[in-house]
């Protein structure tokens, strides 16, 4: 169950041990009955602890998000250029942000906005998925479009 050459003793006995090699004795999980400690050096300990956190923060998926802006009287040449944009964006593994900027009084185009919104969505059905359908927030209409799983 335990390590090779491992014993129950004293923390004093412990304390003992550890000076005498010129070490730390280190306490690894205090919640156990008895506690766990090591004799270790403790700069080594600590240095080796910020490793195995490096190496683990480094294999998370790192989630990036990428924003296509529009108005709601976009055209349609430029909606296609943007649409190849978020096309490229998806491909690449990144989710889409699409959002509809109403400037002044174009608020009361919401519903041009909503329509140019969900156009977006049927035209990237294809390689992604609606996350999250047009909400309107302040002066800002977006939806969220995840890349489809390979």
């Amino acid at each position: 169950m335990g390590e090779a050459g491992a014993e129950v003793v004293t923390v004093a006995r412990a304390l003992q041990m550890a000076q005498k090699a010129e070490l730390d004795l280190v306490e690894i999980s205090p919640n156990a009955d008895p506690p766990v400690c090591k004799i270790v050096d403790y700069k080594k300990f600590l240095f080796e602890q910020k490793k195995k956190q490096k190496e683990l923060k480094s294999k998370q998926a790192k989630v990036v998000v990428k924003e296509i802006r529009m108005g709601p009287n976009t055209e349609d040449h430029d909606f296609k250029f943007k649409l190849n944009h978020a096309k490229e964006f998806l491909k690449s593994g990144a989710k889409v942000r699409a959002y509809v900027f109403f400037k002044g009084r174009s608020i009361v185009f919401k519903e041009r906005g909503e329509i140019l919104l969900l156009k977006f969505a049927t035209e990237l059905e294809g390689i992604g998925t609606v996350e999250q359908l047009p909400k309107l927030e302040g002066k800002k209409m977006f939806m969220l479009i995840n890349p489809k799983k390979k």
